[in-house]
């Protein structure tokens, strides 16, 4: 059982060192003049002044521009680098000037496109990056291009650190993304052009909104010009095929069809693995596979072959040569659209939604509705302050309808969480996930449901913060791993409904265990295993590197520090 006091006092005594105790500095202090950034300084201990300079100057590694030749790199595909422009644009300057020094090729899209997925794949010969104008922040290693999800945690650290021109010239870039290529999308590569990542556009205009308002520019023409590009995201995910059934909830939907290509290495590679696990583990699992003397073989499985071999049961070590291949099979259509669509989710890969997400399409999930309520509730804010009464009022009731059906469908008040509902099957889920938070950090639970969460804190948190799942399918997006932004959206639910206690705490667990790694390897990870507090990882199902940078982590190291009471940084030292 994890001890609750011992990760907050290593990270307490950490940040207790040298001259970090005075009480003016601006790392610890809580109460600073509202603004202020957190940054490296001559006042700041050793270890702490490290990972400091080290995010500050990982927003400059981490950016990517259109006339820079590292911005075209894609580690996750072969091939020549291809950029490429809306098929209604002409070529900037910039572009010129990126062919004089970089080996590209640029081409427009073949057609224009005006609405989500609303372009055919198989006319684009090559995979290539997608035009954006302004520069954005990368999350690292091999997720080279601006994502989604990412740019919403990345645009928090940005902007707790006064880069705000780079933050609002990110969330201008999702702007461009909608006009042109449809919505936002998964990331800036003509692959991701059918699918979209969970809904955070309207937080990232709000959190830009307020940072200038804060600094004295109330930028009310700004947001007129987000407004109706918002609610156009906003439109996609509450329409076919996004709807989940007749719930009046939305789901997660990927346009596209068969494999997907950005699996680093060969993903033939992954998919085979997907296949035996069906194979070995039979049963219900049996549907998600074709055998070659199947007569629905040619229709039902668009991705590869696979052979299965035979092997004599009395060589317990038997190799290839020992076996025969016996048949052939394939993954079903059904399975790569429940593939596909786990990747819009952003948590690719868990077993939340059936082994390998092959389900996922099937669920009305938690953190899409919640995040749908917040951007309802956004919408609303947005309309007040634009002076649009009327619309608020539409927002408003479209905010408390969706509470409604959530409630009904996602929350289970017996076991004092809230779950996926699949509407395929007119079940709710019961498996134990860390979107279970997100209802709180929308501020869409009741009182009651917060104190229920809070008494189940104990099937998520370990030594180093919380885990994704209860479950250890070796997926990384399971037990025992934590993330960064589900650990920021759950202590910031917390908070919000006066749990302070259990936010300070679960943040104490995360920063240290982050701060520790840094000590030992001078870099920041994408994940973090919180039984052991190392960044060392197992994973079998999905993407097996722990990838270095990296976005998100650093921005979210930088929000729980600055929200760390200074009461809780000083006590260890007196």
């Amino acid at each position: 059982m994890f001890h609750s006091g011992r990760s907050l006092h290593i990270f307490l005594s950490l940040l207790a060192q040298g001259a970090l105790l005075m009480s003016n500095n601006p790392i610890v202090a809580y109460g600073r003049q509202p603004g202020s950034p957190i940054s490296p300084s001559a006042d700041t201990p050793g270890d702490l002044n490290d990972i400091l300079e080290y995010i500050s100057a990982g927003w400059d590694t981490l950016t990517r521009t259109m006339n820079r030749c590292e911005s075209l790199e894609d580690s996750k595909t072969d091939g020549e680098p291809v950029l490429y422009l809306p098929a209604e644009m002409a070529n900037p300057p910039s572009i010129s000037e990126l062919q004089d020094h970089c080996r590209i090729r640029v081409e427009h899209l073949p057609a224009r496109i005006t609405g989500a997925g609303e372009i055919d794949l198989s006319k684009i010969r090559t995979g290539g990056l997608l035009y954006l104008e302004n520069p954005y922040v990368v999350p690292g290693g091999q997720f080279n291009e601006m994502y989604g999800w990412d740019s919403y945690f990345i645009i928090r650290g940005l902007l707790r650190d006064h880069r705000t021109e780079l933050a609002k010239g990110m969330v201008e870039n999702f702007f461009f993304e909608i006009k042109h290529y449809g919505g936002v999308l998964n990331a800036n590569r003509t692959y991701y052009l059918t699918r979209s990542q969970p809904p955070f556009l309207s937080s990232m205009i709000m959190a830009v909104y307020e940072a200038e308002k804060a600094a004295g520019k109330q930028n009310l023409p700004w947001l007129e010009q987000a407004y109706p590009l918002a609610v156009r995201d906003y439109e996609q995910w509450n329409r076919q095929p996004h709807l989940a059934g007749d719930t009046g909830l939305s789901r997660y939907f990927d346009r596209g069809d068969g494999p997907v290509p950005e699996i680093m290495g060969d993903p033939s590679h992954y998919y085979r693995g997907v296949a035996y696990f069906f194979l070995i583990h039979s049963g219900s699992h049996e549907s998600y596979l074709v055998r070659n003397a199947d007569e629905r073989s040619a229709s039902a499985a668009p991705g590869p072959r696979f052979p299965v071999f035979v092997c004599d049961p009395e060589s317990g070590g038997a190799g290839k040569a020992d076996c025969a291949p016996a048949d052939r099979m394939a993954l079903t259509a059904d399975f790569y659209k429940g593939d596909r669509s786990m990747r819009e989710s952003g948590f690719d890969v868990t077993f939340r939604f059936g082994p390998f997400g092959a389900e996922t399409h099937h669920y009305a999930p938690v953190c899409l509705n919640s995040l749908l309520f917040k951007t309802e509730k956004d919408l609303e804010r947005m309309s007040i302050l634009l002076g649009h009464p009327e619309q608020a009022r539409n927002w408003r009731a479209k905010a408390a309808e969706r509470q409604q059906r959530m409630v009904k469908y996602l929350w289970d008040g017996n076991r004092g969480l809230f779950f996926d509902y699949n509407f395929v099957t007119h079940k709710r889920s019961t498996y134990e996930y860390a979107t279970t938070f997100y209802p709180l950090w929308a501020v869409r639970a009741a009182k009651v449901q917060a104190q229920a969460i809070v008494k189940n804190l104990h099937l998520f948190e370990q030594p180093g913060g919380l885990a994704m799942s209860r479950t250890e399918s070796q997926a990384q997006w399971d037990f025992p791993y934590g993330w960064a932004p589900i650990q920021l959206l759950a202590v910031e639910g917390l908070r919000r409904y006066e749990f302070g206690v259990d936010a300070d705490r679960i943040a104490g667990e995360f920063l240290s265990t982050i701060l520790e790694n840094f000590k030992r390897e001078h870099n920041i990870r994408e994940k973090y295993d919180v039984v052991t507090r190392t960044s060392e990882t197992s994973v079998a199902a999905g993407y097996a590197q722990n990838v270095i940078g990296f976005g998100w982590t650093n921005a979210v190291f930088l929000e729980l520090l600055h929200e760390s009471p200074a009461a809780l940084a000083l006590s260890d030292g007196k």
